[in-house]
């Protein structure tokens, strides 16, 4: 996630999240993710946490979801709704690219609305191949893209191959 948001735009951009949260739930696209209790889910490029928080409730207490983005206030936003919502299974990681998680520890990576804004999307899928497990999904969904440029660009990499269509939702997984 190389380019930055400015502190109004995020406002904004916050504002327009809790309309859209209102009119389509976050738990109906992810349910469409197959996330279960016990998981470790990244969230990559979190914004304010509406996924992270949803994800949160469905991996319960033995589960963890890793909140990243590059926004500062972003991360603010999180551990306020962490704190309010007494939500002890997130944890936020600020970082423009490196999770700074281990290898082969992630079941699910949501990268949700954030792929366009890429400008080293290959970087971003190396890094993302390295923290999935061999058998985890790598879940997308980017509604300023048509769906060619999505696949094209999480494929020609070679290290994803998709597995699945959802009605919001593209499920990857690991090529070979």
């Amino acid at each position: 996630m190389e380019r930055s948001v400015t502190n109004r735009h995020f406002k904004f951009m916050s504002l327009s999240f809790k309309i859209r949260d209102l009119l389509l739930p976050r738990d109906h696209i992810l349910n469409e993710v197959g996330i279960k209790p016990g998981f470790q889910v990244l969230d990559y490029g979190c914004g304010t946490g509406s996924y992270a928080v949803v994800a949160s409730k469905m991996v319960g207490t033995s589960g963890t979801v890793y909140a990243l983005d590059i926004h500062p206030l972003a991360i603010e936003y999180v551990k306020k709704r962490v704190s309010k919502e007494h939500l002890n299974n997130i944890r936020t990681v600020i970082s423009g690219r490196d999770t700074g998680l281990p290898d082969n520890s992630m079941d699910i990576v949501l990268l949700y609305d954030i792929f366009h804004e890429l400008g080293d999307p290959t970087s971003v899928l190396v890094e993302l191949h390295r923290v999935l497990k061999t058998d985890g999904v790598l879940s997308l969904s980017d509604h300023h893209m048509k769906e060619k440029e999505i696949l094209a660009g999480v494929t020609v990499t070679g290290l994803f191959k998709l597995a699945t269509t959802g009605k919001r939702t593209y499920r990857f997984v690991k090529a070979g």
